[in-house]
């Protein structure tokens, strides 16, 4: 196994791979460390001076704050923010596809929808169109997940017992073993999907349009079998409102929906009573539904990372990427979100762009999300989280420049706005910030009928409508928390593996999944995660 990693000749930065000792020489580089470099931080190549450029992926990620010497760690103190500006331009990008005969084939299995689209779940959604609605939502959560068999307890907490230790001064605990997974009443419902949110009421009106637009793109979603709304009734966010963007997002629509209204009932009991009962009749309905072949190309993978590490843009994201690119070349569709975390890559992805339309949005949308961000006293350069930074992922444009390697290197065939509907196959960048929840709660609402999260670092982050699968950097995540890592990268940093045969191996996850025939760890833990995007500002 090498000791660290040059990503690209035009780096003046290397990556250590383990960790390594001040003094320690380098042959590789004809270099001695001029300090401790742990594992997935950096070290400088060359004498650099104060202000020189620091590149990495062959790109400006930031510039120095002081002059260092050849074989030096770059620390958070040594280095700031700093990118090349970019143009949109003509551009003669040529992809040369991978080669997909390995899945010329494939196929999978989903619920087909009256738009064509294929889901690869079959859910009912509970929606509350306004935070006042959040009790009643939970009060259907605890009859329907009790009584049709869709609750998630993994441990099972006896509580006497623990009471009787706390007074019998004991600090021993006894627990009963996790029971049987619940028998679900309704075999093809695959879920009850409740989307609590404080929105809807208080707020700008604008912030009401939004979600009302984020709702209707949920109730078209293809993983969507029918749903249950629930209204208070005086609200910004009116149920005629979301009943006109359904009609105009999808005219055919004919899934079963429930709408209520609070008020218009009178008592609380007449009110539970009409949403039980006919949430009920509309599963009962959704029963009906049967898995049937689909093909590759009705696969719309959502790309998505988090609790990233400085192995994310040579391990993990590079095989996504591959994963994608398989994925495009055989008439699929990828969506590239978190634009804060674009920061720095953007002139590759304007001359990846398949027209100047398309490059010219996208760089409207990244200056737009700017300005937003520099309004409210930010800047993208604050994306970092101290785990980033702590892990070696110390500006913004180095965390980016690892996380676009997750939209490999497929051509840019449209940009979509927040909530915007995918209507072209190839790889889409969609806008979106770079909080992982308010992220994949986008890439599910564009279409997303399937997610690919990788991380460095762990989070149990999920989707209540799109499957997540999540995807370790390094091994030692993977062993440390196995109970929320479908799949380890691990192996492309040891040489082990390549980017491109691990990317095979989660395609072919990817079509499991797809097709029932696992669930994924997020799944498996109930990680039912949903945060609407305020568009004040959020990074």
């Amino acid at each position: 196994m090498k000791n660290s990693l040059r990503i690209h000749p035009d780096d003046n930065v290397a990556v250590a791979l383990q960790d390594l000792p001040q003094g320690m020489g380098i042959p590789a580089f004809d270099l001695h460390l001029q300090d401790r470099v742990p594992q997935k931080h950096k070290f400088t190549l060359y004498d650099l001076a104060q202000g020189a450029p620091v590149m990495m992926y062959g790109l400006k990620v930031g510039t120095l704050s002081l002059p260092l010497k050849a074989g030096s760690l770059l620390a958070s103190r040594h280095i700031q923010h700093a990118t090349e500006k970019a143009v949109v331009r003509p551009s003669l990008y040529r992809w040369y596809a991978p080669d997909v005969s390995p899945f010329s084939e494939a196929t999978w299995k989903g619920y087909l929808r009256e738009d064509g689209n294929f889901g690869t779940r079959n859910h009912w959604l509970v929606i509350p169109l306004v935070f006042c609605e959040n009790r009643n939502v939970e009060a259907l959560r605890k009859i329907f997940d009790e009584q049709l068999g869709y609750g998630h307890s993994l441990l099972q907490y006896d509580l006497s017992a623990l009471k009787q230790a706390y007074l019998n001064n004991s600090s021993e605990a006894l627990f009963r073993e996790r029971p049987g997974k619940p028998q679900r009443f309704f075999k093809n419902v695959e879920g009850i999907k409740y989307l609590t949110h404080h929105s809807g009421c208080g707020g700008t009106r604008q912030d009401a349009e939004m979600l009302i637009k984020l709702l209707a793109a949920y109730l078209v979603h293809p993983n969507t079998a029918g749903a249950t709304v629930l209204s208070l009734g005086c609200q910004n966010a009116q149920m005629q409102l979301l009943q006109q963007e359904l009609r105009r997002l999808s005219p055919g629509y004919s899934r079963p929906v429930v709408w209520a209204e609070q008020q218009a009932f009178g008592s609380q009991e007449r009110f539970m009573d009409y949403l039980i009962k006919e949430s009920f009749a509309g599963m009962a309905q959704a029963n009906k539904q049967r898995r049937q072949k689909a093909s590759i190309r009705k696969l719309t993978l959502g790309l998505e990372c988090g609790g990233s590490d400085g192995f994310s843009g040579i391990s993990a994201n590079p095989a996504l990427g591959e994963a994608s690119d398989l994925l495009v070349a055989l008439g699929g569709s990828s969506l590239l979100a978190e634009f804060p975390e674009l920061n720095g890559v953007e002139q590759e992805l304007i001359d990846r762009c398949t027209n100047i339309e398309t490059a010219e949005r996208f760089s409207q949308l990244m200056q737009a999300y700017e300005k937003r961000a520099l309004a409210a006293g930010s800047s993208f350069a604050a994306n970092p989280s101290p785990g980033n930074i702590k892990d070696g992922l110390l500006t913004d444009a180095m965390k980016s420049a690892g996380a676009a390697k997750k939209g490999g290197t497929a051509p840019i065939v449209d940009v979509l706005d927040y909530t915007e509907k995918r209507q072209k196959s190839g790889l889409n960048l969609l806008c979106t910030p770079g909080n992982d929840v308010e992220s994949t709660t986008a890439l599910a609402a564009s279409g997303a009928n399937l997610i690919v999260f990788t991380t460095g670092l762990g989070t149990p982050t999920g989707n209540p409508l799109s499957p997540v699968l999540k995807m370790s950097s390094n091994t030692a995540l993977a062993h440390n928390m196995p109970d929320i890592i479908d799949i380890d990268a691990g192996g492309v940093i040891r040489g082990e593996h390549t980017p491109m045969e691990v990317g095979e191996q989660l395609l072919r996850l990817m079509l499991k999944v797809a097709s029932g025939e696992s669930l994924t760890k997020a799944e498996q833990l109930g990680q039912d995660d949903f945060i609407p995007w305020k568009r004040d500002i959020s990074l």
